[in-house]
């Protein structure tokens, strides 16, 4: 190696670089020495309190969690038809036309996996590794996979129903990987809830359903299921909110979380922190089609009656009131005297059914089943249905300005009856109802009011009154006549009302609005 001589500039200028590290070195910031480690700062560590995770939930749980895959029935294909992929006339031509083609043609290697082209002997051995087969030749393909979970140590999974309807067959895959044949038990479509069993000779680990009452939205909630067929997934969040109703049935009062949820947790369950299935995940709302951080699971107290029925008898049977309902808004409540906007307004008690038996009528606002508050027309649905058919309960309506109670025995309900027609009369010259933007005339069979105009800028097209409408009551008081129609009004107006309750009857179904009286 060359060296070049310093000049006396340069050794000036080591020199005292060395004498500055001597010096530093004496006064404590540490020598230099060859061969030393540098001396480096700690790491950053955090000792504030932390969170609790969910690492201990997750343990004791997952083994109770499933997948389930679920297989539909298929009419054998014919190996010697023709059409796009088969043989002679088909889309090759002839039954040889995969034959032609290079092997790693990507079309010979798509219908090689497709149709099982090509595997062992024959064509039809792909097809029955792929779809499976049965003893006695009819083939079966997967057609849904979700979620589970047992609740009872002899086998019982529950489900939703649209991820078993149609199955034909079924089988569940616990958190180890052991696949399990299944049995379907039953199904209640209304509530999206289904029941498997399986039969094994060992013992399962189960969870149990939790007292949702106690749920408050905030609670963390812990999500696990398999989506999009990945297998045992956890995912964490809060309850964003209660008594969802999203238009999935009569009895919608769902459970909102924010754990995400995706295709193929349908089924699966929503833990709180001490291990008990708080809902059942069952749908999200997803313009993408995945997650977004908006999901709907159902209540604990409604999946373990749901369950518990179709363990015992395979079904869920529920009880019918018979009436046709609508909710109660503040003009309602305030053309009814009722204090309030809560309750059951029956706009149609059914002919032969059992709330008409009872004496229950149209206008009647229901406000208790049994001592318990009905707040809504779904939670009377659910309070109804929880009920079994033949039963005898309590019911308390508001009719003109007073609380009144009856005793109504439930039915099951009917099959549909198709409405006899009505004598019909000559229909009579239009009134006018000019406050209220109307312009109606006497119904064909003398019962109630035919609405001929409506007044786009008036209070009965704001509250969506149509043409075609028919009147039937104002204020529980038939109206056959403008004058009839009228004097309700009137009395409504003088016993300090500020609106009146029109009965409406469109296409078959019966509705109320409330019109004001103020200016009229």
């Amino acid at each position: 190696m060359s060296t070049f001589p310093a000049s006396s500039r340069t050794r000036n200028r080591l020199l005292a670089a060395a004498a500055s590290v001597a010096i530093a070195g004496a006064i404590g910031f540490g020598a230099v020495t060859s061969g030393t480690a540098p001396v480096l700062a700690d790491a950053v560590r955090v000792t504030a309190p932390q969170a609790p995770g969910f690492a201990d939930v997750v343990e004791k749980v997952s083994p109770a969690v499933v997948s389930v895959r679920v297989k539909a029935k298929v009419e054998p294909a014919s190996d010697n038809g023709g059409g796009m992929l088969g043989g002679g006339g088909g889309f090759f031509g002839d039954g040889n036309g995969f034959d032609q083609l290079p092997d790693d043609h990507p079309l010979k290697r798509f219908f090689k996996e497709f149709r099982g082209y090509g595997d062992n002997d024959n064509g039809d051995n792909g097809q029955q590794r792929r779809f499976g087969r049965r003893d006695h030749g009819e083939r079966i393909r997967p057609t849904a996979q979700g979620s589970g979970f047992f609740v009872s140590e002899d086998g019982y999974v529950v489900t939703n129903n649209h991820v078993v309807d149609g199955g034909a067959a079924f089988t569940i895959v616990m958190n180890d990987g052991t696949e399990l044949d299944a049995k379907l038990v039953g199904t209640d479509p209304r509530t999206d809830l289904a029941v498997l069993k399986v039969d094994a000779d060992h013992k399962f680990t189960y969870v149990d359903f939790a007292n949702d009452s106690n749920v408050r939205v905030g609670d963390w909630v812990v999500a696990v299921g398999n989506p999009f067929g990945l297998g045992g997934t956890v995912t964490a969040g809060i309850v964003s909110a209660r008594g969802r109703d999203i238009g999935a049935g009569p009895y919608d009062d769902f459970i909102q979380i924010d754990a995400a949820v995706n295709h193929g947790n349908s089924g699966g369950p929503a833990f709180n922190l001490g291990g008990e299935v708080v809902g059942v995940n069952t749908a999200i709302f997803s313009p993408s089609g995945g997650n977004v951080g908006i999901a709907f699971a159902i209540p604990a107290s409604t999946a373990r009656e749901v369950v518990d029925h179709l363990i015992k008898d395979g079904n869920v049977e529920r009880g019918w009131l018979g009436v046709q309902i609508q909710p109660v808004n503040e003009d309602i409540a305030e053309s009814l005297g009722l204090k309030g906007d809560k309750g059951a307004l029956v706009s149609e008690a059914q002919a032969d059914g059992p709330a008409k038996a009872a004496g229950i009528r149209a206008g009647d606002v229901i406000t208790k089943v049994d001592d318990k508050d009905v707040a809504s027309p779904r939670e009377l649905a659910r309070l109804i249905g929880n009920v079994m058919p033949g039963k005898d309960v309590s019911v308390s309506v508001w009719r003109d300005g007073k609380t009144e109670t009856m005793t109504v025995k439930l039915g099951e309900l009917p099959a549909e009856k198709q409405a006899s027609a009505a004598d019909q009369s000559q229909p009579a010259a239009p009134g006018s109802l000019d406050d209220f933007g109307l312009t109606v005339t006497k119904s064909e069979d003398g019962k109630g009011l035919v609405v001929t105009d409506v007044d786009p800028d008036g209070d009965a097209a704001e509250r969506g009154i149509q043409p075609g409408d028919v009147i039937l009551s104002v204020n529980s008081r038939d109206v056959n006549s403008v004058s009839e129609m009228t004097d309700a009004i009137a009395d409504a107006a003088k016993s300090g009302r500020k609106a009146v309750l029109v009965q409406l009857s469109r296409e078959d179904s019966s509705r109320f609005v409330a019109l004001p009286v103020a200016q009229g």
